[in-house]
């Protein structure tokens, strides 16, 4: 047995505290990602993420790099049997240790259990009693190390034979070899150039001796992983004065996804750990594993730039619908209908259960309601309807909602049986994409993103909106339309006010089926130009900047004393941008973007449906041609990076920015919400608003429940408990918030 220097319940006297780094390929990080990378900046230990594209979650601290640093490649190997970057991660950990001597390696799933400051460059453990087989989850080498070397040398060669695999698989790589068919390390057993290369070098070059004990990072092995998802005791009791960083084994989100909806289970080890740190495990679900996507990793498939509500037929998508939550803060309908389509007289037994899982997971109860009548059903941008109507229910009662409940631009996931009817029944609302496709009892059941057709306009009307839009435009306004915008002009006062809107939205999801803004301007008397867009088409479109070119020309805008474009997200990207057709007026604009042109704003990884569009000319970049205005104000949320960065790239001498701090993207409905958006929108409008004003009429965000959520969380990512603590009484004292409530119980 080699001496390790400490046996267990006796601390080792330990030296300097080291750097560690780790690598993350593949989009957003879940919560157990963002929990051990946390770990490690509370303890205070320097953490690297390499990565080679953008990761738009990742916690406060670490420290970001670019993986070409390391090693630069478009080829990144992977574990084909698994569909998994671990065979890239195994080759990269040994580049980053060689280019950054003293930096030790760990995983992504690694938990920084007390810092790691051993004095030798030697760090990696048993994963397994006897001593025998080594991980490298955590792998420290000095860079001029034999064993370095020796891995190095070795995966130089992707068709190398592993000598440590079975005698009977080497002949038959032997012979493939022979026959011209090399066999790839892709396509090689799993682990090989990881657990499997690193203990057979180890004890090639007599290196056991140096190998850190069970207990030291694994001391909850593999076969018990499920242990970190049981109560919390089992796995405190396992861990003694040697353990540093805590391997959690990835292979658990497997189990997450398929029975706790992705999230940690209540009063388990895994839940301990992220209120430790204050990690919001229903920001960032997990979503898949390997091949397998969970019902929250389905959000990554839909092709919507804002959601503002969201219905779940029968309660089969908790965390689906939590995860579209938490992305969009929409509101949440839950459909309670039998398995016959028809209306519960008392609510199902799923329902409560529901209810406490999104309350318990930092949804305001007033954002919830559950639908048992016909009449309240109302059209939402997403439906979900997974193992329902069209699979392990008769189709039939779908085709009863979809009218009820879709528009234009909806969009349904939903699960499709063969031979269940149901796309016929679909196809004559829209168009179905199949995403994946499995075999329950003998028969293909497709999951399938379902998109919304022309057809599914508001059933309340037949009225089309170009008869809607002349009949507001009377006599003395105008109605301009093309195949994708139009333009209405409603003449009231000298004061004219520009807005821009998305028709879906105004004719599916708005009872007056009237252009954002429209009541507030028509009670101020003032005269409305409102640009329609009809989708995401971020107005670029030839025949939207020859219409402003006529009005600017033609003295349209030179007949109004006052001149104001105005606009939110989209919206506000247009108010900026289109005002260059009227020099000297001022600009209200919303959540902003300033371009999506990806050789200006290469970070923006919203909006893909408009990736394409052409954001050259006169009016294609708003932070630069709006300088032409009097007055350009940015009312924008500063800890939003993407908003912020296209704020910050309105430069000129014209621009006011006012920050919401911690009110999101979709400020405008918290605004709303706190009863504050028609004064703020009052004073930018009418040009009276000072920044003073502004900031006087935001304090009303204290009492925002969204707003005390975020602040509460931003204290526990700090590392300010006592802050926290001292937040949560100021809040409880004055009202309620489950979040809050929670989280001061955690503490």
């Amino acid at each position: 047995m080699p001496d390790h220097g400490a046996k267990k319940g006796k601390t080792v006297d330990m030296g300097r505290k080291r750097e560690v780094g780790t690598l993350w390929i593949g989009g957003s990080l879940s919560w157990m990602e963002q929990l051990c990378l946390k770990s490690f900046v509370d303890q205070g230990q320097k953490i690297t993420l390499f990565s080679y594209d953008d990761i738009p979650n990742v916690p406060m601290g670490v420290i970001r790099r670019d993986g070409r640093e390391v090693l630069e490649t478009d080829n990144f190997l992977k574990y084909e049997k698994k569909d998994s970057f671990a065979l890239f991660a195994d080759l990269f950990r040994l580049h980053m240790i060689a280019k950054n001597p003293g930096m030790i390696w760990v995983d992504t799933d690694v938990y920084c259990h007390r810092p790691m400051d051993y004095d030798s460059d030697t760090v990696l453990g048993f994963e397994l009693p006897g001593e025998q087989r080594v991980n490298n989850a955590v792998l420290g080498l000095p860079a001029d190390s034999a064993l370095l070397r020796a891995m190095l040398d070795y995966t130089a060669d992707p068709y190398a034979i592993p000598p440590f695999i079975k005698p009977k698989l080497q002949a038959e790589y032997q012979e493939a070899a022979r026959n011209g068919q090399p066999v790839p390390v892709s396509q090689q057993p799993w682990g090989v150039w990881g657990p499997m290369m690193v203990t057979h070098f180890v004890h090639a070059l007599g290196m056991g001796a140096q190998v850190q004990p069970l207990d030291a990072f694994y001391p909850v092995v593999f076969p018990d992983r499920l242990k970190f998802l049981r109560r919390a005791a089992v796995v405190d009791a396992m861990l003694t004065d040697r353990t540093t960083a805590l391997h959690l084994w990835a292979s658990n989100k497997r189990e997450l996804g398929l029975r706790h909806n992705g999230l940690p289970p209540s009063g388990s080890y895994l839940e301990k750990l992220v209120r430790r740190h204050g990690i919001v495990p229903e920001g960032a679900p997990i979503k898949g594993r390997g091949k397998r996507v969970f019902d929250a990793g389905l959000i990554d498939h839909l092709d919507l730039e804002e959601v503002d509500r969201i219905a779940d037929i029968g309660g089969t998508a908790q965390s689906l619908v939590l995860s579209a939550h938490a992305k969009w803060d929409c509101g949440i309908d839950l459909i309670d209908v039998d398995h016959r389509g028809n209306w519960a007289e008392k609510p199902s037994a799923w329902v409560a259960g529901y209810q406490t899982f999104l309350a318990d997971n930092g949804v305001p109860p007033s954002q919830i309601r559950v639908i048992r009548r016909e009449e309240d059903l109302c059209p939402v941008d997403l439906v979900t309807n997974l193992s329902g109507f069209g699979d392990v229910n008769k189709v039939a009662p779908l085709g009863q909602l979809i009218p009820r409940l879709l528009h234009a631009q909806s969009r349904m996931l939903t699960d499709i049986r063969k031979g269940s009817g149901a796309y016929p029944l679909l196809n004559g609302f829209g168009a179905c994409e199949t995403l994946t496709t499995r075999e329950v009892d003998g028969k293909p059941v497709i999951r399938a993103l379902f998109r919304a057709g022309p057809t599914l306009a508001r059933p309340q009307s037949n009225d089309s909106w170009g008869q809607i839009a002349r009949g507001l435009a009377g006599q003395t306004g105008f109605f301009r339309e093309s195949p994708d915008h139009s333009f209405l002009f409603i003449p009231r006062s000298d004061t004219l006010v520009v807005t821009f809107d998305n028709l879906d939205l105004a004719m599916g999801k708005r009872e007056d089926r009237r252009p954002w803004g429209f009541s507030f301007i028509e009670k101020q008397g003032w005269s409305m130009l409102g640009v329609m867009a009809n989708g995401w088409t971020w107005y670029r479109d030839p025949w939207v900047w020859d219409q402003f070119d006529h009005l600017r020309d033609s003295g349209f805008f030179a007949g109004f004393k006052r001149v104001v474009f105005y606009g939110a997200s989209m919206g506000g990207y247009a108010a900026a941008a289109f005002s260059a057709a009227c020099p000297g007026a001022d600009v209200v604009a919303i959540s902003p973007q300033s371009t999506l042109d990806k050789e200006i704003v290469p970070w923006e990884t919203r909006y893909h449906t408009a990736w394409g569009r052409d954001y050259s000319g006169r009016y294609g970049d708003a932070a630069v041609v709006s300088a032409a205005a009097a007055k350009v104000i940015l009312i924008y949320d500063p800890y939003e990076p993407l908003d912020r960065g296209h704020a910050e790239r309105f430069e000129a001498e014209n621009v006011l920015r006012l920050r919401a701090p911690l009110l999101g993207h979709r400020l405008g409905s918290s605004l709303q919400q706190m009863g504050v958006l028609a004064p703020i929108t009052m004073g930018a409008l009418n040009g009276t608003l000072s920044a003073v004003d502004f900031y006087r009429l935001l304090r009303a965000r204290k009492t925002s429940n969204r707003y005390q959520k975020e602040l509460f969380r931003r204290a526990l990512d700090r590392g300010r408990p006592d802050l926290a603590r001292k937040l949560g009484r100021w809040v409880l004292t004055r009202g309620d918030n489950r979040f809050i409530r929670q989280g001061l119980l955690a503490l």
